[in-house]
């Protein structure tokens, strides 16, 4: 099996709700199509509060993230490619290899609900000067402790891309989803589990950003917080 994610963007004339209401009623038919473990990622009516904590210079940003299984990622051309681009303005899909540092065992819903909190969905790309070795020793070894260790996150997932599959995606290097709760998307506080503690707050903002400079580049970050729905 192998995993897919399919990054979209959002037709400009359709609204935040109704983008996010259209790709969970797409869903089913992904799965009718052959694509297992659906999960939906995007940016609607329910994390609008987070505009500030929005990182990217593409306009527009990227709306949704995708993601499933398939038994072989040839089988996305096709109907189920064609699916979901009949919902978006653009796709770009990608074969990635996902590992999961830190697994939601508590923050869970229904299937098809969405999951409590948000989920923030990022691209990056290695710091020039740095090989790729480096930089995957310095995100899944020395980052890996600080984000646990610093933020309030309750899931974490990675995803290293392996090859783009549609043209003209974004050379991207990595997907990463990590899952806070709600309350982060307007207090930096709770964002990094430093509620009531000004000193706390500020040391592990600083550790945050120090890692994040040691092998990202930042100004190709894109960083979007989304709901999640699992179906």
């Amino acid at each position: 099996m192998e995993k897919i994610i399919a990054v979209s963007w959002k037709p400009a004339s359709v609204s935040d709700a109704d983008f996010g209401k259209q790709l969970r009623e797409v869903a089913p038919e992904l799965a009718r199509l052959g694509a297992m473990q659906v999960r939906v990622n995007v940016v609607d009516e329910h994390v609008e509060a987070g505009v500030d904590a929005r990182v990217g210079s593409m306009d527009p940003p990227k709306a949704a993230c995708i993601t499933f299984w398939l038994d072989c990622a040839d089988d996305l051309h096709g109907p189920l490619l064609a699916t979901l681009e009949s919902r978006s303005e653009r796709v770009a899909a990608y074969l990635v290899v996902e590992s999961i540092p830190k697994h939601n065992t508590e923050h869970l819903a229904p299937r098809g609900e969405r999951t409590p909190g948000f989920n923030l969905v990022t691209a990056i790309v290695p710091k020039e000067g740095i090989s790729y070795d480096e930089f995957l020793s310095l995100w899944h070894d020395e980052h890996r402790k600080v984000a646990v260790e610093t933020q309030s996150t309750f899931a974490y997932i990675r995803n290293e891309i392996v090859r783009a599959l549609t043209p003209g995606a974004p050379d991207w290097a990595a997907m990463v989803e990590e899952s806070f709760p709600i309350e982060a998307l307007t207090d930096q506080s709770v964002w990094y589990a430093a509620e009531g503690d000004p000193a706390r707050h500020k040391e592990n903002l600083r550790r945050m950003i120090e890692s994040c400079a040691a092998f990202l580049a930042l100004d190709r970050v894109e960083s979007h917080p989304m709901s999640e729905y699992v179906f």
